[in-house]
Formats: C-alpha cells, sequence, structure tokens
C-alpha cells in the first residue's frame, strides 16, 4: 500500500474592505492604467480593525474544515505560512488552534514568504507520509498591508491581505494515483537585499517596511518557477504537457504569462487571481486553489502543479493529482 497526502477541502478569507486602484490613486501618487499595466492588478483587500493574520487565517481555516466535512477535532497538525504573525511568539498557528477550539495538536508557523504556502505544503506531506500526523491544516495567510511603505508608489501598489487554507489527509492505496506525487524547495539567501523587510526584533527592534527591487526579482522569478516546474514533473514521473491547471504564485500577471510561455503551457491552464487580489504572499496560492475549486474549475482527478518563488530567495512547487 501506498501512503499519499490528499486534498480534502479548501477554504479562504478575505478582509471586508475592497480596494481598487481608482481608490489607491486618490492617496498614491498612481494610476489605474499604469498599475494594470505594470502588473495586472485591479483591486486588493486591505485588513481593518479587528482584522489579523490569525483571525483570516481561522476563517479560511473553517471554510476547509466545512468543504472536508471535518470538525476541528479531527486534525492533529496546523501549520501557518506567514510573514506578518500577529505577535513575534507564540506562533499565529497556536492562536488559530485556539480559536477553533482544539485542546491539542501539533502547530507552528513557516516563514518563507512567498513561498511559505509550498515550504509548509512539504513539511505536512512529510509529516502525514511518515504516520506523525493524520490530518493537516495548512494556512498561508498574511495582513502584507501592514509592513508596506505607502509613500513607495512602486511596491504599495502591489500587495493585499487575505488567507487560503487546505485540509490533507492521509490515504493509503495500491496505485498512489492520488495526493501530493512529488515536491522540490529551494533557497538562496543571496539575494536578501533584494526583496526583504527593513527590521526586526534582533536588529532594529521593528517591524520594518517592506523592500524591494522589482526588476531583478521579475527576472529570477520567471527562471525559477520555470525550473522547478520541470523538476517537480520529472520527479513525479509526468511530462509537462499532462498538467491540467498550473496554479502559481500570485505576483504580476506579466511573470505568470512569461513562466507559462516558458513552458509551452496555454494561458487557458493557468488559474490568476492577481487581478483581484493583488500579491497576497504565502496566502496567495491557496487562495487561487479555492476560488478555481469553488468555480469548478478543478475537478476530481485533475493534474494540478503549485509553485512560488518569494523572499529569500525561496521558491518550490508541488505536483497534486487532486
Amino acid at each position: 500500500m501506498i501512503r499519499r497526502s490528499v486534498l480534502l477541502g479548501t477554504g479562504s478569507a478575505l478582509p471586508v474592505r475592497a480596494v481598487s486602484n481608482a481608490e489607491l490613486a486618490q492617496t498614491v501618487e498612481t494610476s489605474d492604467e499604469w498599475i494594470v499595466e505594470r502588473t495586472g492588478i485591479r483591486n486588493r483587500h486591505i485588513a481593518g480593525e479587528g482584522e489579523t493574520t490569525a483571525s483570516l487565517a481561522t476563517g479560511a481555516a473553517r471554510a476547509a474544515l466545512d468543504m472536508a466535512g471535518l470538525s476541528p477535532q479531527d486534525i492533529d497538525l496546523i501549520i501557518l505560512a506567514t510573514a506578518t504573525p500577529d505577535q513575534t511568539f507564540p506562533a499565529s498557528a497556536t492562536l488559530v488552534q485556539a480559536a477553533l477550539g482544539i485542546d491539542d495538536c501539533v502547530a507552528f508557523d513557516v516563514a518563507a514568504v512567498c513561498s511559505g504556502f509550498l515550504y509548509a505544503v512539504t513539511v505536512a506531506d512529510s509529516m502525514i507520509r511518515s504516520g506523525a500526523a493524520q490530518r493537516a491544516l495548512v494556512i498561508g495567510s498574511e495582513t502584507f498591508s501592514r509592513i508596506l511603505d505607502w509613500e513607495d508608489r512602486t511596491t504599495c501598489v502591489l500587495f493585499g491581505d487575505g488567507a487560503g487554507a487546505i485540509v490533507l489527509g492521509a490515504e493509503e492505496s495500491t496505485d498512489g494515483k492520488r495526493g501530493i506525487l512529488s515536491s522540490k524547495l529551494h533557497a538562496d539567501g543571496r539575494h536578501n537585499q533584494l526583496l526583504y523587510v527593513d527590521g526586526g526584533p534582533s536588529t532594529t527592534q521593528t517591524v520594518g517596511k517592506l523592500r524591494m527591487k522589482g526588476q531583478e526579482v521579475f527576472r529570477h522569478a520567471v527562471v525559477n518557477l520555470a525550473s522547478v516546474l520541470t523538476e517537480v514533473m520529472e520527479l513525479a514521473g509526468l511530462a509537462p504537457t499532462e498538467i491540467d491547471w498550473l496554479i502559481p504564485h500570485q505576483a504580476n500577471a506579466r511573470i505568470l504569462d512569461a513562466t507559462a510561455r516558458k513552458l509551452k503551457l496555454s494561458p487557458d491552464k493557468v488559474v490568476m487571481t492577481v487581478d483581484r487580489h493583488a500579491n497576497t504572499s504565502a496566502a496567495s496560492v491557496p487562495l487561487a486553489l479555492d476560488l478555481a475549486t469553488r468555480d469548478g474549475r478543478i475537478q476530481p482527478g485533475d493534474l494540478l502543479v503549485l509553485e512560488a518563488m518569494g523572499g529569500g530567495f525561496t521558491w518550490g512547487a508541488c505536483v497534486l493529482r487532486v
């Protein structure tokens, strides 16, 4: 028998306030045309009072559990990917655990910025395959609006807040065709100064603000995302032509288009939500996965590739058959 991590449910949560490019242009020196032409972004959600990384994560988790037909007590592992935790410690995953009413389970955060959800999925999959966990909540949740420099028009227009979650469960079968088939992670810390936050408890004793050299990040993203997709498909023993849906990190529509062209994938096979959510960092992949699941695009038996790249640099991908 082959033990796999299978997808049981998806969920998402967005702040109440939606901010269009036109509204943003009232306070930032920018325009709808400028933002759309360079990024494809038209809208983003901004967290308000009482909306935090943990509260959004909890909302997404509840939706995923509801789709899976499970109760919080069925979960024995929570991994929350975030670069914007509610507190320096404890882990925001423990806040989600408490909010869900789970008395005891493994709960911790993963910090790999935009690739965080892929890192979290890979860790959860490893624990499920080893028998250390049976059912896991894997969440990506961010409130990036709280680390943006709203006077830097080249970065503040790119990001939004939100959360996405999935439930993974152990399944044993003779063929192992369903579930997570392969995953691959990378990191290269030499590129720290291309995308980072200029603060932290150990250095400035402040939260800091996001800083990015967009053109250089763009160049690395296209190369790294195409490369890791090829790697993860080879590990699964599959060809890129077999992909039903590519669900990439939603940073920039131009990156998504360039990656698809590099891989000779039809744009129709790429799930794109950057226009409505902007870049939600670790939340972007699960948000896109939930949207495409709930609108019926993703069907049982479909082959999905999830991929992302973020600050660090970190990047990764996984192959999943639903």
